[in-house]
């Protein structure tokens, strides 16, 4: 299969994740395949998605669309090289992608165009463009069934022209990673952290930390709260961290490697307002953690019968709260509930299987 993939950044982020697996898979089995980024290729660390590609011998170009300002030149890009070159299937994968992307694939002859939708974010003009946008391609991949019913409802993907391929998790890095040391960043060993990993911004609930920080780590206690990760929120929550004191709370830049870091800690916590199936939580139930996190899309399939300990309603910093004094309380329970959960990964979202759903689908849609 000839098969193009166009994303709108290659940062490293699940999404981004995902697409250099099922382009790696592909490639290894003899597929030709390109990615093509809307926005400049990332620099330094976080060009490590890029890098993994490049390495692998798959073209990875970018449309330099960094701004609207672009925008004609970038679909000028993606046009003229799909048409050079033909694929015989568009895949694309997040909102501007699925815009831009689908747009050029179709002007340049593209037969066959799939979209990917990652996230039910509910804004009316966003909305609107995709809804647009996706009346042209033959399929929509969902990446859980909430988002697939979102893609339905509000975005109008009729049921036989939309399917699920959930995330996937490679588990041996996550296996039998060495834990980092506490005090490597002035904790006491013995230190009994809550970690939150992810993008610093509204979406991911960082207030709802904010507001019951002194039930989640008691002053004169060996809890503390580590935040990893960069946004447009750092600037505030770095001013929050010196106020409440970094000897019970302290935020680190995003880091090109997690695993280690979700080894050591007890428990994982993510309070999103929304969601698609977050890798962040796939990764702490694969390594064998307790997790608390809202119940939107994506988290309350990955958690299933475990929701009650595990999930709390979007918002609700109370129940968050709740949730995460319990499970800290009793550890016993959160070793059984982490065992568990790498259980349940491994069962339904091995990264061979999943990549093996991704394969089998584009095969019928050129069949």
């Amino acid at each position: 299969m000839r098969i193009d993939f166009i994303i709108t950044e290659l940062f490293v982020g699940g999404a981004e994740k995902c697409l250099t697996e099922v382009a790696l898979s592909l490639h290894r089995q003899g597929d030709a395949i390109r990615v093509f980024s809307i926005g400049s290729l990332p620099t330094g660390n976080q060009r490590q998605l890029v890098s993994k590609m490049e390495d692998a011998g798959i073209v990875v170009e970018s449309a330099e669309c960094d701004s609207l300002r672009n925008v004609i030149s970038g679909f000028q890009f993606l046009k003229h090289r799909l048409q050079e070159n033909r694929p015989d299937l568009v895949q694309t994968f997040l909102h501007h992608a699925n815009i831009l992307g689908v747009q050029a694939a179709k002007s340049a002859g593209v037969m066959k165009c799939i979209a990917a939708i990652r996230v039910a974010e509910s804004h009316r003009l966003r909305n609107h463009l995709e809804r647009l946008s996706l009346r042209r391609v033959d399929h929509t991949l969902c990446v859980s069934q909430a988002v697939e019913r979102f893609a339905q409802n509000v975005l109008r993907c009729k049921p036989d022209k939309t399917s699920v391929i959930p995330n996937g998790v490679d588990l041996t890095q996550f296996h039998d990673k060495t834990p980092r040391e506490w005090e490597s960043i002035g904790w006491p060993a013995d230190s009994e952290v809550i970690l939150f990993l992810g993008r610093l911004n509204p979406q991911k609930g960082i207030d709802l930390l904010e507001k019951q920080v002194d039930r989640l780590v008691p002053v004169g206690t060996k809890r503390k709260l580590l935040l990893i990760g960069d946004g447009p929120l750092r600037a505030e929550v770095e001013q929050w961290v010196k106020r409440v004191g970094e000897d019970r709370v302290q935020c680190l830049p995003w880091q090109p490697e997690v695993a280690s870091w979700i080894q050591a800690c007890n428990l994982m916590i993510l309070p999103s307002r929304f969601e698609g199936m977050p890798n962040v939580l796939l990764e702490a139930m694969a390594t064998g953690k307790p997790v608390v996190c809202s119940l939107v899309e994506g988290s309350e399939e990955l958690l299933d019968s475990t929701n009650t300990l595990q999930g709390f309603k979007p918002g609700s910093s109370s129940e968050m709260a709740d949730r995460v004094c319990h499970l800290m309380d009793h550890p016993e329970l959160g070793q059984q509930l982490g065992f568990e959960n790498r259980k349940r990964i491994s069962k339904n979202h091995s990264m061979p299987s999943v990549m093996d759903q991704y394969r089998d689908f584009y095969r019928s849609i050129l069949t």
